[in-house]
């Protein structure tokens, strides 16, 4: 017995080399991890107070959606715009909103739109469409990133007495 357990010490350190695995490099890593993301998507999408107590992904974001279509609108109202241009009846808005919470907004029009005054209209929005509620940047993997998105926004024609 005392002669087998030196030739098994042996065996047992010699067999270890077999069990040993290649660890991958730190750059397969991160390609395999970076081609697993879907960038096109956010885990979290922007929100306000008003929708952080919603539960469902997709009902937050319909949310998010409404309300800010409903400030836009609500901001533009108060306007000339749909006096200026009673024949704009919707505006899309492409609204980007930063990971520090700040918000853009710029109008998207059609490319042959030479019907009314594009510049116009866009320094009408940008005059108007400020003061918004603190709104919650787009997270993915725990990170706040920025996001963009259209919105349409329906323009409503005020009653003329």
């Amino acid at each position: 017995m005392k002669q087998f357990f030196p030739f098994f010490i042996c065996i047992l350190f010699s067999s270890c080399q077999y069990f040993e695995k290649q660890v991958p490099s730190e750059k397969e890593l991160l390609q395999k991890e970076l081609k697993s993301i879907n960038w096109k998507e956010v885990d979290e999408y922007p929100s306000v107070p008003n929708c952080d107590k919603i539960a469902d992904k997709k009902q937050r974001q319909q949310c998010f959606f409404e309300v800010m279509s409903n400030l836009i609108q609500e901001k533009l109202n108060v306007d000339t715009l749909s006096i200026l241009y009673p024949e704009l009846d919707t505006i899309e808005v492409k609204v980007t909103v930063f990971p520090n919470s700040t918000m853009k907004f710029e109008p998207q029009f059609p490319k042959d739109s030479v019907a009314y005054d594009t510049i116009k209209i866009d320094s009408i929005l940008h005059a108007r469409l400020v003061d918004f509620p603190k709104v919650n940047p787009a997270i993915k993997r725990g990170i706040p990133v920025k996001t963009q998105f259209i919105l349409p926004v329906i323009i409503k024609a005020k009653d003329e007495k």
